[in-house]
């Protein structure tokens, strides 16, 4: 079980169970109450009848995905598969390799694979989308 926390949400996936290496492939959508706050990343096995066990955390700091975001490209101009800013791994991310925020079927992307922490390997890979809601506050 994998759950994505901000600082007022909190969501959680699917189990998968008999799985050492689970695919989730799932779609969550997370309302961003503060940009300025990374995304946590917790991935949990399932007992049945004991606490869950944490297996891992990771967290990503989305500022690259909104400056793309504010950048408000123009969707005839830009090319599929352009490069608009190249996040590399660092101390201070869980990225294990570079990240990319490009433009991919008309719209912004980044895709990421994170580096758990406090356990002996793993990685979780994701793709972030923007998706605007009607009434939420616009970037």
């Amino acid at each position: 079980m994998k759950v994505i926390r901000t600082c007022l949400y909190r969501l959680k996936t699917h189990i998968i169970y008999g799985d050492l290496n689970p695919v989730w492939d799932q779609d969550l959508t997370l309302s961003i109450e503060d940009p300025d706050l990374p995304i946590e990343l917790l991935v949990f096995d399932h007992d049945t009848f004991t606490r869950d066990d944490e297996m891992g955390d990771a967290d990503f700091d989305i500022q690259p995905f909104l400056e793309a975001l504010k950048m408000h490209l123009d969707t005839e101009t830009v090319p599929d598969g352009t490069i608009i800013k190249r996040i590399e791994p660092s101390r201070s991310n869980c990225l294990s390799e570079e990240s990319c925020v490009m433009w991919k079927d008309g719209q912004i992307v980044q895709n990421m694979l994170l580096r758990l922490r406090n356990v002996e390997s793993g990685e979780i890979e994701i793709e972030l989308h923007w998706i605007d809601i009607p009434g939420a506050h616009h970037i």
